[in-house]
């Protein structure tokens, strides 16, 4: 496994006749095995796997601690590793933006829900930084989590709209024993929030079964699971929503295929997480 901070070097690296087609797997590091999926899936893809590790400052807000995102990049390096990836790129901050940037993507409708509201630029800076990625590394293929369901939906558009020809890999959410979607995040949970946090994916199975059932009313069906998450945990639930699927549209009557987000506050983590939901009327 070969690895670098400068763009110059990967791409001297990626040049190679024998490197094939390259799956891009981009993350913020402190990997976990959710990002181990991303890889193995990658590696079923592509014939090299880059794997990026690159905390993007232009994706955290001005009430968000850029600084303190947790990172270990020796532990990291030795993950990927011991799990096949072939390339990590790990540049710093001054490498990616070496100056202010003159030009700025912006996004229309499928940021003006969800995170797109409670983290304004925050997917501005994911689609900057999955675009300055792509320029670099140049891939075939791309993983991405279906935990970050909206920003995995806005990638997917931004390919389509810029016309980069890479397939993109979504990938099943990983998930604990218990249900709780597996995420970095989960570590400034104390003891007692991490027993409390499984119900936030059971909210969601929950909001599935009454549409099941024949529940149709969107207020309703977040009521229920508002009940749910006050009822079970000290969280606050900082977002809900039920969308259309594939365009984020809101709703008032569960009537097609549907997205159930969520965001629950605890103390000192956001956790989110969301649930597709088939309709079959």
């Amino acid at each position: 496994m070969k690895t670098t901070s400068k763009i110059n070097e990967i791409r001297e690296y990626l040049s190679a006749d024998e490197i094939g087609k390259i799956a891009l797997v981009p993350t913020m590091g402190y990997l976990h095995s959710g990002h181990l999926k991303l890889v193995d899936t990658a590696k079923k893809h592509g014939d090299t796997v880059v794997v990026s590790i690159f905390v993007n400052p232009l994706q955290f807000g001005p009430d968000e601690d850029f600084d303190n995102y947790p990172r270990n990049l020796e532990r990291d390096l030795h993950i990927l590793k011991e799990n096949g990836a072939d390339y990590v790129f790990h540049p710093e901050v001054d490498e990616m933006y070496p100056g202010d940037l003159e030009l700025d993507i912006s996004l229309n409708s499928m940021a003006g829900v969800l995170d797109g509201v409670k983290r304004p630029g925050h997917f501005e800076g994911v689609v900057t930084v999955v675009n300055k990625l792509f320029n670099i590394i140049r891939p075939e293929y791309v993983t991405f989590g279906e935990k970050d369901r909206q920003q995995l939906m806005i990638v997917q558009k931004m390919i389509e709209d810029f016309n980069h020809d890479i397939e993109v890999l979504a990938v099943e959410t990983e998930r604990e024993d218990t249900g709780l979607a597996k995420s970095s995040r989960n570590t400034n949970l104390s003891e007692q929030e991490l027993s409390e946090a499984p119900h936030v994916y059971e909210s969601l199975q929950l909001g599935n079964k009454l549409i099941q059932s024949g529940e149709r009313h969107v207020e309703e069906i977040k009521n229920q699971i508002t009940a749910h998450i006050d009822e079970n945990t000290s969280g606050i639930i900082d977002d809900l929503q039920i969308l259309s699927h594939p365009d984020l549209g809101m709703m008032t009557h569960v009537d097609s295929d549907a997205i159930i987000f969520i965001a629950v506050q605890f103390e000192k983590a956001r956790l989110i997480d969301n649930l597709m939901v088939k309709v079959n009327d």
